[in-house]
């Protein structure tokens, strides 16, 4: 460990990379959550917390050393929050600042479960309260999802996406309103800068039962201010420096002056963005897509497929008696492990089953993550789960039969105290049940095993490898079968929106493009219930406001473009419960649709507030109006208005309705200062829209717009061969 540190130090320092070199980094992270673990190991584990500070302190990196979640975090190094709130936190020293190293804006998503969504009003919350607090240093995680390419996903069954519901997704488009209103946020907090750096203290003042506000006077008079409602159900009107404020539930107001309240956390006029999936070559699935090319139309080429062996291929295998640890035999070269041996059945065995009308039955005491079992060389039962107990009726003949364990892992463990020790595969007994002479405990017999899939290790996913294999035409809608490789071409779809496989049709198992592993892919569906209405207030966790009951947890798997080639794209899957290729799909991923809902309540932007007197610390606009602003993706333009009503529109983003309040030139205004742009800026004003529409109630802009690529539209001869 010591030797790496102290190899990454070297490069950094040798690369000019330390702030105090003229670089970008200003502080470095030694080991992650150990304090978690730490009691685990006894004395043993804070001799290691003392060596590992004291190493990375040694090598005069110039920069501070953080731990997180290190209580104990000796001498200059600073112990550090992650969490989904961490405006209570205290480092355990005086000396040292309030760090927020993770700042969970989602949650990790796992194979049949929910997908989490955390509201940005509550994530806003607790950063504003984290600055409010005296908080010095705050990082998201994730700012930018991504994706568990290959085998890399953890857990153990974490699904492939690594999306954690970021402010930019794993395709690297803009989760709006997440995005635009941590952007307000950041914008707000920026305006109290002069005053949060050059404050000795903070001064607190206690407004209400659940009302408090935290004063920030500066230098040359700055003075900023953080106003807060913890109440969970109500908003209050506070007074505060002789001047009344209402302030919503659960939320912060952020007075960089500490008299004009500039963004609350709560008031959200980010815009919403409905991502989509499209569909290029006419939405016709993989292996229906008709081409066009110099006038003529064909279908396409039908599959490929190769079944995998459940058999002895490799001549790695080795022969021992007993039940071996599946990691310690794979070394995580694969996920699949084979154990081959030969069960005798007598005469009476038989005659007891027939006798009886039983069967016999292989019981695991405790296996993970998917198990199988194959006799005479056909699949005799599955089971799946983390460390469950296996009862697996088998049908067996008279004399020697094949019996073929399989174990596989879907993602190691990630987490925890001694990880060494997890391991994966089967524990405790492992025995065949139901015999006439009784249990035979299979620990006792010789097995040999083979780690991995002859298609694995052919690598004939490559583009290299894939022509030397003997590949079958697989028949137009005929299932790609358990086991079975499966393979095809198809070209890019134009233009630059992220690429994505559609699996939905398929079962579980791998994928690979242009050799290229895109990942683990698994049609497990989620429960049906527990996504229930989501309101941002309170504390949040993991299974507060999830989505997607009922449906398979991931359908579609990134393919980053630049794995792509214009045409020819070798698609590889190895298929492992059955599923139909015909109907997968590529699909482009975009943000087809933005909405905005912006009042005349709200603030105006954030870039019209300026200092124009620092000696004063007093803050200045130009024009309070408040305005909607709207944006496509980079390399789109808005197509359409489909909706726009200035007055007081009901419902929300694509299900917007008019009510009897409604500015007649509301979409014309909308139609003139949007389509064909960019994006555009709309102010919410009676002047705007020709005249007040209804006198004495407050209005609200409501706009939908749709998103198109400002490129060609044509499709040209883009297609799956």
């Amino acid at each position: 460990m010591e030797r790496f540190v102290k190899k990454i130090v070297d490069l950094m320092r040798e690369e000019m990379l330390f702030s105090w070199q003229g670089g970008p980094i200003i502080m470095l992270q030694i080991e992650n959550e150990y304090g978690n673990i730490e009691s685990s190991f006894g004395q043993g584990g804070k001799n290691y917390v003392k060596w590992a500070a004291g190493m990375a302190l040694g090598l005069g990196a110039g920069v501070p050393w953080v731990m997180c979640r290190q209580a104990d975090a000796p001498g200059s190094v600073i112990n550090a929050c992650n969490g989904y709130y961490c405006d209570g936190f205290r480092p355990n020293s005086g000396n040292k600042p309030s760090l927020w190293t993770e700042d969970w804006d989602g949650w990790y998503a796992s194979w049949g479960g929910r997908l989490p969504h955390r509201p940005v009003e509550d994530l806003a919350f607790a950063v504003a309260r984290f600055f409010q607090r005296g908080g010095s240093f705050q990082n998201y995680y994730m700012y930018f999802g991504g994706t568990n390419f290959g085998r890399t996903s953890g857990g153990p069954v974490y699904i492939t996406s690594y999306d954690y519901d970021a402010p930019i997704d794993e395709f690297g488009l803009k989760s709006q309103p997440k995005w635009g209103h941590l952007k307000d946020l950041h914008g707000a907090i920026k305006l109290c800068e002069r005053a949060l750096v050059s404050s000795d203290s903070v001064h607190y003042l206690k407004l209400g039962p659940l009302q408090e506000a935290h004063i920030y006077n500066g230098t040359e008079g700055m003075c900023s201010a953080f106003v807060a409602n913890v109440d969970q159900h109500r908003s209050a009107t506070v007074h505060f420096l002789g001047k009344a404020y209402t302030i919503p539930p659960w939320s912060v107001s952020i007075l960089p002056d500490c008299r004009n309240i500039v963004f609350n956390t709560a008031k959200v006029a980010a815009q919403t963005s409905i991502k989509s999936t499209e569909v290029p070559y006419s939405n016709l699935s993989l292996g229906q897509i008709i081409l066009m090319r110099n006038g003529h139309s064909y279908i396409s080429k039908s599959w490929m497929s190769l079944a995998e062996p459940n058999a002895l291929w490799s001549n790695d295998t080795f022969t021992v008696q007993g039940i071996l640890e599946h990691l310690n035999v794979t070394k995580d070269r694969s996920d699949y492990l084979w154990y081959f041996t030969r069960i005798h059945v007598s005469d009476d065995d038989v005659a007891f089953w027939e006798e009886n009308k039983v069967s016999p039955k292989i019981e695991i005491d405790s296996m993970r993550d998917v198990f199988r079992v194959f006799v005479n060389g056909q699949l005799a039962g599955s089971v799946v789960g983390h460390w469950v107990k296996v009862v697996q009726p088998i049908k067996l003949v008279q004399g020697y039969n094949k019996l073929v364990l399989l174990s596989q892992t879907v993602g190691l463990q990630n987490y925890g105290a001694f990880l060494e020790k997890d391991g994966a595969g089967f524990r405790g007994k492992v025995k065949l049940t139901g015999l006439k002479s009784g249990d035979i405990d299979l620990s006792k017999l010789s097995w040999t095993y083979q780690v991995g899939l002859s298609g694995e290790f052919r690598k004939i996913y490559s583009i290299e490898e894939n022509e030397k294999a003997e590949w079958t035409d697989l028949v137009q809608d005929d299932a790609c079968p358990a086991f079975t490789w499966c393979k095809t071409f198809f070209d890019s779809p134009e233009g630059v929106d992220p690429v994505a496989l559609n699996l939905g049709s398929m079962g579980k198992g791998q994928a690979w493009v242009n050799g290229h592993h895109i990942g683990r892919y698994w049609n497990s569906v989620a429960p049906k219930d527990g996504c229930q209405k989501c309101d941002y207030w309170g504390p949040y966790h993991s299974e507060k406001c999830t989505t997607n009951c009922g449906k398979p947890t991931q359908t579609r798997y990134h393919v980053p473009r630049s794995w792509l080639k214009s045409s020819d794209n070798l698609l590889v899957i190895f298929e492992e419960f059955g599923g139909n290729p015909f109907d997968i799909s590529v699909e482009l991923h975009t943000s087809e649709m933005v909405c905005g809902q912006v009042s005349e309540t709200h603030y105006p932007p954030l870039h019209r507030w300026s200092y124009p007197d620092s000696l004063l610390g007093t803050i200045s606009i130009d024009d309070p109006t408040p305005e909607m602003y709207l944006n496509c993706e980079e390399g789109h333009v808005i197509g359409s208005i489909e909706f726009a009503s200035y007055g007081t529109p009901k419902g929300g983003c694509r299900n917007f309705q008019r009510s009897s309040c409604h500015a007649a030139d509301s979409e014309h205004v909308v139609k003139e200062a949007c389509e064909g742009r960019n994006s555009c800026s709309i102010k919410i004003s009676n002047a705007e829209f020709g005249g007040d529409p209804c006198r004495g109630i407050v209005k609200t802009l409501a706009v939908q717009a749709r998103c198109i690529s400002s490129a060609s539209s044509k499709l040209g001869a883009s297609a799956f061969k």
